[in-house]
């Protein structure tokens, strides 16, 4: 077994960042804890080195549980550099505020949860993951302490808390017909037991991880979550939590093998599109249209899952679009914040009052729809033969119909960008300029990666 620390490198600046900023908001003035914001930001920004150093070694095994493999890099790489984007977009709004320290320091801890979720090889380390990426996110949701806040923190609460029951219902009926936890262990123990059990063991597991990735059936947290929170925390608990979830779904499929699943991750995939995007057709709030779409990527994103051993394209696919997906549902958050709005009809004008903000809101949501050159086309394209590739042809024709339905809901959004505002856009006070900066730098990075990706592809 490998015991060498230095392997969870990563995982351990962000740790060590979590433990030193909460210390330190312990001594600092209340109204005045802005180097923990510093120190957490540091720390994230020291894992990512690791992470990109670990990411040119050897694939192994750390502490017979805890996988680095291409899974766990692009994981970490893109967990980490999100959660340094929400640090950003969160220190203006909470600069001064009471329990500064605390909101970056959840941040961190549920990141780190996340990591771990994606780099699981043992199922449970996966269930202290999943707690772990699980219950700061609660306390996040309902921060503000405001009514819409609290009602969003109690449904993120007792459905994570269901499923989450479900989830270690179902590990512990795994765990008992495979005769051990870890991935390796279950792969031939489930081939052996009885496939009621297995079947019965394995929807219970997928429930704990289709919650954390906002899908269908654990979906329905997302739109009051994403617009009861503050928008930093809505940005973060639509992007950052899917990533390790997603991980996780295909890690778990492609080393366990359980009959049946691809069929059964299939269905769900064509109904969270489908029901995310006729959820966001009548959506007049940003951060609700936002939840739905949220809702319907990870159905595009479930299609790779469900081909997880029946191509070699389902783990590049995935691992692409996941990133991408991040990038850009972290950069249309950003304008939310810079903005400061809520409704449609309040972005109006948009781009005649700040260019930056209108344009990098445009690349994003088109890059929702997925429009060359960013890189969710990139990460689109690679679903789409995916799906072929696995024979699932039916998968990517529902997905494609989705693709296309998509863009009516995001064009309500941007034709009122090029309008005559009736009331120039009211920006959140000390996040203007930072949000800003991270939504062009989003926007940026999206067409960056799609070029890249498309010049690969061909």
């Amino acid at each position: 077994m490998n015991e060498n620390p230095a392997d969870l490198a990563p995982e351990l600046c962000a740790l060590a960042a979590a433990v030193a900023g909460l210390v330190a908001g312990m001594f600092l003035p209340r109204t005045r804890q802005w180097p923990v914001a510093v120190v957490c930001s540091a720390g994230l920004v020291a894992g990512l080195a690791f992470a990109g150093v670990a990411a040119s070694g050897p694939d192994l095994m750390a502490f017979d549980a805890f996988s680095v493999d291409p899974i766990t890099h692009v994981t970490r790489i893109t967990v980490l550099g999100s959660t340094f984007a929400v640090v950003l977009l969160a220190s203006g709004p909470v600069r001064d505020h009471p329990r500064e320290s605390e909101h970056h320091v959840l941040i961190l801890l549920s990141a780190l949860g996340t990591i771990m979720l994606g780099a699981s090889s043992d199922l449970l380390v996966l269930v202290a993951a999943y707690l772990l990426a699980s219950i700061p996110a609660y306390a996040l949701a309902g921060f503000g302490k405001d009514a819409p806040g609290t009602e969003a923190a109690l449904k993120y609460y007792l459905m994570g808390a269901l499923l989450g029951v479900l989830m270690l219902g179902g590990v512990t009926l795994l765990s008992g017909v495979g005769r051990g936890t870890a991935y390796a262990v279950l792969r031939t123990g489930l081939a052996d037991a009885p496939p009621a059990a297995v079947a019965a063991g394995v929807v219970a597991l997928f429930a704990g991880l289709l919650f954390k990735a906002g899908a269908v059936p654990g979906h329905y947290w997302v739109p009051d979550v994403a617009e009861g929170a503050p928008p930093a925390v809505a940005a973060y608990v639509t992007t950052v939590p899917k990533i390790g979830a997603f991980a996780a779904l295909y890690r778990f499929c492609a080393e366990t093998s359980p009959d049946g699943r691809h069929a059964l991750l299939a269905v769900i995939a064509a109904a969270t599109m489908t029901l995310g995007n006729l959820a966001a057709f009548g959506q007049d709030n940003v951060r609700r249209l936002l939840a739905y779409s949220t809702v319907s990527q990870a159905g595009y994103l479930l299609v790779p899952v469900a081909m997880a051993g029946r191509t070699g394209l389902a783990q590049p696919a995935l691992l692409y679009f996941v990133a991408a997906y991040a990038v850009t549902n972290l950069g249309a958050f950003a304008v939310v914040v810079a903005a400061g709005r809520d409704d449609v009809a309040g972005y109006a004008g948009l781009l005649r009052a700040s260019p930056p903000l209108g344009l990098s809101l445009i690349v994003c949501l088109l890059g929702f729809v997925g429009t060359p050159p960013t890189a969710v086309f990139v990460g689109k394209v690679l679903m789409f033969g995916a799906a072929l590739d696995g024979d699932f042809a039916w998968l990517a024709v529902v997905a494609a119909v989705n693709t296309v339905a998509s863009v009516f809901y995001y064009l309500r959004w941007i034709v009122p960008l090029f309008r005559r505002p009736s009331a120039p856009p009211r920006p959140a006070p000390g996040a203007t300029v930072v949000a800003t900066a991270v939504a062009a730098a989003a926007a940026l990075l999206s067409l960056v990666l799609g070029i890249a990706g498309g010049a690969a592809l061909a």
